[in-house]
């Protein structure tokens, strides 16, 4: 006799609280998984960079070096680098192992709200209010950047990279006319491409809403999410509307998760602009707030002003989770790369979240 087959698990929704980290560094401005998850990094209002064990709640080290607020950091691929950017202006590249600056990038005319490794953590990229973003070379003793992308007309907010792929967000742009040929020079470190022209396209020209031309995708203040294929040399630009805070890619790398100023959250065909889905339910209409996807891709999640995390179930929108963590808003959040692992950010701590049936190491018997 043949048993039928046991159904699979569904996914799990991290919403027990296992460690709060007290991070003695002001209000925390962002927190930001290791490409492991298995360590964590705070960045501080007194201008410091932490690097903890989050589910031990360890201190590792303290990085100082910056001359204002740390506002977002990341981890290279193989854990030995650290970047960040802040209030100061400064780009900063670190040793993990020896807590010392390695070099500081000096170049933007506003604040860095954030900074992001090339899949080799041999470039640098961050974006500023000053809207403008900067690719620096880690391997080069020149101080100036080795290529400036500046097509937003605002502040730049969010910057994610893939191995061929810079995504950015943009906070606020009225809807212009800006029309013609746009000369972007990818050099040999963006991936060896040469020279080449593509198309610039404030408006959508298809049905589809997305420019028929080659095109780049990155988030900004402006409201545009612009993603630069640096592969095929190729700019692409959709409109929002309104100011965006956070934007993200799948995990499968199929589309863009996109968050904005009025309490939306959009899911994006990454190749073709289309609207897949949009989620409300939380309130974004003040700060710069994080967003994400489950280690699966099954929910997307977001803080919100009102001190609680969003769960939606990606395909079917509906709000799976209202997580609470206190009495005020949820600056930040990060979701771990494999496992049901929440970290979020309010006021000068940070809390660790995961599934109900978790049991830390040592808690049983």
């Amino acid at each position: 006799m043949a048993f039928p087959e046991p159904k699979p698990r569904g996914p799990e929704l991290p919403q027990k609280r296992v460690k709060t980290l007290d991070c003695g560094q002001g209000a925390v401005r962002a927190v930001r998984f290791n490409v492991d998850g298995n360590y964590c990094l705070t960045c501080g209002g007194d201008k410091t960079l932490k690097l903890w064990n989050p589910l031990r709640g360890t201190l590792l080290r303290t990085y100082s070096g910056h001359g204002y607020e740390v506002l977002d950091a990341a981890g290279s691929f193989d854990n030995s680098s650290l970047c960040s950017g802040g209030g100061d202006k400064a780009v900063v590249l670190w040793d993990v192992a020896s807590g010392q600056v390695v070099r500081k990038f000096r170049g933007h005319a506003g604040k860095v709200n954030t900074v992001q490794f090339n899949e080799e953590a041999t470039v640098i990229l961050s974006g500023s209010i000053d809207s403008s973003i900067r690719c620096w070379d880690c391997r080069s003793r020149k101080p100036e950047p080795v290529q400036i992308l500046d097509e937003a007309r605002d502040g730049v907010s969010s910057v994610k990279v893939s191995d061929h792929e810079v995504l950015a967000g943009l906070e606020n742009e009225a809807d212009g006319d800006k029309k013609g040929r746009l000369r972007v020079a990818l050099r040999p470190w963006l991936g060896g491409l040469r020279d080449m022209e593509v198309a610039w396209s404030c408006g959508p020209t298809g049905p589809s809403g997305h420019s028929a031309g080659p095109t780049l995708s990155c988030s900004s203040v402006d409201g545009r999410v612009r993603r630069y294929d640096l592969r095929m040399g190729q700019l692409f630009s959709d409109y929002v509307g309104s100011p965006i805070t956070c934007i993200c890619f799948s995990r499968d790398g199929q589309c863009t998760l996109v968050s904005s100023l009025d309490s939306t959250l959009r899911l994006l065909d990454k190749d073709t602009g289309e609207l897949l889905g949009e989620y409300t339910g939380h309130k974004n209409q003040e700060y710069k707030l994080d967003c994400g996807l489950t280690e699966r891709d099954t929910h997307v999640v977001s803080c919100s002003e009102n001190g609680k995390v969003f769960f939606w179930d990606l395909v079917e929108g509906a709000l799976a989770l209202a997580l609470t963590v206190g009495p005020s808003v949820v600056q930040s959040l990060a979701y771990h790369p494999t496992e049901p692992c929440l970290l979020t950010a309010m006021g000068g701590s940070v809390q660790c979240w995961r599934e109900e049936a978790y049991e830390a190491e040592g808690s049983a018997g």
